[in-house]
Parts: structure tokens; sequence; C-alpha cells
């Protein structure tokens, strides 16, 4: 693996483990009873993600081209194959921090809500005491959370399905348009420029079916009309679909890719 193939992976795993720690701020916020303000405060990590974003794409494009122009193709898909497994590790260790994040989350929650800057709240996140905080926030995951997961009800079976294609699309939906480049050079470009097509499939599967579940079971676990226990099943349910759509991805990437491939040139017929 070479020095821009691993700040590829670096920038996958820093995405897909902001994107699971978002069940920590869920948590943080029913324990805290903010749950606006600590939605509002994961903003802070969610421009990170989003700027790693911004980097990895032109990266992807700039590494497919040099590829293309020297004739190594073959080794291309292997690339991506790497960044899909970052995105699968990524999502293993954001699911063992969950617990550490959401008593870090209530921290700073809690501090916010006190002082009402996020520049007073991050200098906070940079002070001297904050490595106590982190330190005395720190534990692992309850094993019996994960072994009694089947016991009671849990999150309805459409919507766990719909996590894991959700996450499957959604991470292969990154990487096949670029694989599309070395399958067909010649339509390279189209088949990039399909990638956010296949992402806005997946954020209109979520914003319609997982994200208003997941806001209403939120807001009742706040309000005490549904239990924590159910809460906490269902927080391992969609952990353990999104991790289960990040190895689907590994699946898709080569259909998906031969699928672009056939749609860029029926497009430019």
């Amino acid at each position: 693996m070479d020095g821009g193939l691993a700040l590829l992976c670096a920038l996958t795993f820093v995405i897909h483990l902001i994107g699971t720690l978002a069940y920590a701020v869920r948590i943080a916020g029913t324990r805290t009873q903010r749950i606006a303000m600590s939605l509002s405060l994961f903003n802070i990590l969610v421009l990170v993600s989003r700027t790693s974003t911004s980097f990895q794409s032109p990266m992807l494009a700039k590494r497919v081209e040099l590829n293309i122009q020297h004739g190594t193709t073959g080794s291309g898909g292997a690339d991506f194959r790497w960044m899909i497994a970052a995105a699968t590790l990524a999502t293993i260790v954001g699911a063992v921090l969950i617990p550490t994040g959401q008593r870090l989350f209530g921290r700073y929650v809690e501090a916010f809500s006190r002082w009402p800057s996020i520049g007073r709240v991050l200098g906070r996140a940079f002070s001297p005491t904050t490595l106590t905080h982190v330190r005395d926030s720190m534990v692992l995951p309850r094993w019996d959370n994960v072994t009694r997961v089947h016991r009671g009800p849990h999150l309805p079976w459409s919507v766990v399905f719909a996590n894991i294609a959700v996450m499957a699309i959604w991470t292969v939906g990154v990487f096949a348009p670029f694989n599309a480049g070395y399958l067909h050079p010649g339509l390279r470009l189209t088949a990039s420029s399909l990638s956010g097509v296949i992402n806005g499939v997946a954020t209109i599967t979520m914003f319609l079916v997982i994200d208003p579940y997941l806001s209403v079971l939120t807001d009742n676990v706040a309000r005490g009309t549904t239990g924590e226990p159910y809460f906490r099943r269902s927080i391992v349910w969609l952990t353990g679909s999104r991790l289960v759509g990040t190895v689907l991805a590994q699946l898709l990437l080569v259909p998906a890719s031969v699928a672009l491939v056939r749609i860029s040139e029926w497009w430019v017929r």
C-alpha cells in the first residue's frame, strides 16, 4: 500500500467513523434531554466528515487518471477493496467507541448549555482537562447488550434491511463510478458523474425510511414513552446492519461498476 492509498483509506475511515458515532449522539441526547443541542454539536464532526469527502473525491479521480495513463488499471480494483475494508474497520471501531462517545458528547452538551458558544466549547475540547474527561469516559460496550439483542422487541425488519441496503449503496456509490473508469476509460467522466445519482438514492431512502423512525424513537425515549432497553437494542441492530452493509459493498463493487458502464454507454448514445 503506497502513501496515496493509505491517505485515501484514512479519509474513508474518518468518514465512516463519524457516521457510526452519530448513534452515540442520539444516546447522549436522550440522557441529557437535549436532543437538538446534541445534534447541533455533532454538526462540528459532520463538517470534518464533509471536508474529508471533499478531499477524497479529487484524490480518487487523480489516482484513476494516473493509473489509466500508466496502464496500471489492473490493480485499480484492489484500491477500492482496501478503502471499503477501511469503511468496515471504521464501523467496528465506531461501534466499540459508542459508549465512550456517548459520555463525551454528554459532557460537552452540558458544557454548551452553560456556555452557548461553539468557540468556547472547542477551546475546552483542546484544554488539558480534556484528557482527564476522555480517560474517565472510556468504557467498552457491555457484551450482554449484544448477546441479548434478539430478546424482546426490536427494530422492524424493514428498517434493518433498509439500513443494510442504504449503507451498501452509499459505500459502493463512492467507489463504483471510479472503478467503472477502469473498465471503460473512454467513459470515465460520465461514470464518475453518476456517483451523485447513486448516493442520492441512498440518501432518499435514509430520509424516507430510517431517519424518521430513529428520530421518533429518540423523542419517545426522551419523553419516557419508550424504554431505554428497547432503544439500546435498536442502536445495536442499526450498528450491526451498518456493518453488514459495508461488507456487502465488497460484493457489489464489480456488479455496480459494470452497471455504471452500461448506463454510461446508454447515456452517451
